[in-house]
């Protein structure tokens, strides 16, 4: 059994499947929280991508801005072709470009929405245009570092549920929510345990899918 931090061990002491997935991973990577427009960009990037897939993009955009996401005052000067050939979709250059027009504006100011309690977060950056629940969860975990978010819409964590708790077929947002209410206030790091267990092989005959699962990015839904 592997050392687990304090609140690996709140987790695994109210969830024993849970705890199962934490002897496993082990001790999860420090988080280090990093808000504002770099972060929105590269969740964009992942929206309905594998992490593989999502890392090479965020590679190639880092690379037009010599090793930084670009500014946003400088995603009007890249052409459609530049960005087009660094792995982005049409849509997704029109939701960066539309984002950094508003930050670069100041008509969204990042800084203010980062204070906000989490439900508000979602509902503020939900307006604006590419962004959805999925984006602005996965800012409120790897940007802001809120501890207790469930990303129900994420396919990679319905799928480490599924095959965790040996469930049939991937679980819909009630079953999800119900699960999650042992491992509140620590949803997030709940949900960071189970997608790094995708990276492992199906454990004894309660693993639902053998062999390394793939990790996805979202849905479908922004």
């Amino acid at each position: 059994m592997r050392p687990r931090d304090r609140i690996g061990r709140e987790l695994s002491r109210r969830d024993p499947i849970l705890a199962a997935v934490i002897d496993r991973v082990g001790p999860l990577a420090p988080l280090h929280a990093k808000p504002g427009f770099d972060r929105l960009v590269e969740t964009i990037i992942a929206q309905q991508l594998s992490s593989a897939a999502a890392s090479t993009i965020e590679r190639r955009v880092r690379a037009l801005g010599r090793g930084r996401i670009p500014a946003p005052s400088r995603w009007s000067e890249l052409s459609d072709a530049t960005l087009r050939g660094a792995g982005l979709s049409r849509s997704k250059i029109d939701f960066v470009r539309r984002l950094a027009q508003r930050i670069d504006s100041r008509a969204l100011r990042l800084r203010e929405v980062d204070q906000l309690p989490d439900a508000d977060v979602v509902a503020r950056l939900s307006e604006e245009h590419g962004i959805g629940r999925w984006t602005a969860e996965m800012y409120l975990i790897f940007a802001l570092g809120r501890p207790d978010v469930l990303p129900v819409g994420d396919l990679g964590f319905r799928a480490a549920v599924q095959r965790a708790y040996g469930l049939r077929r991937p679980p819909e947002t009630t079953q999800l929510t119900r699960i999650g209410v042992a491992w509140r206030p620590w949803r997030s790091s709940a949900t960071r345990y189970l997608w790094a267990s995708l990276q492992l092989p199906a454990a004894g005959p309660r693993g639902a899918a053998g062999g390394n699962a793939t990790v996805f990015g979202e849905s479908g839904a922004t």
